[in-house]
């Protein structure tokens, strides 16, 4: 069962993406969202939120590859 959830939500990610790419309108892609949220985005002002969307991001990036690149012991 969980392994058809995860697929069909790669799948959805992959059709959402792909139809952004095809689109080319600004604000689209999930990249770009990111970079809005994050705040790294051309244009876009820090505010007082900014450091900590920030390091939230780079610690759990940190902890998703040590997860995966440890067999799931961290």
């Amino acid at each position: 069962m969980f392994t058809a959830a995860w697929a069909g939500w790669a799948a959805a990610f992959c059709v959402i993406e792909g139809i952004a790419l095809y689109r080319k309108q600004p604000g689209d892609t999930l990249s770009e969202h990111v970079w809005r949220w994050f705040h790294t985005a051309k244009g876009t002002v820090p505010d007082r939120t900014t450091r900590l969307r920030r390091f939230t991001l780079v610690a759990f990036m940190a902890w998703l590859s040590a997860h995966f690149l440890t067999g799931g012991m961290f």
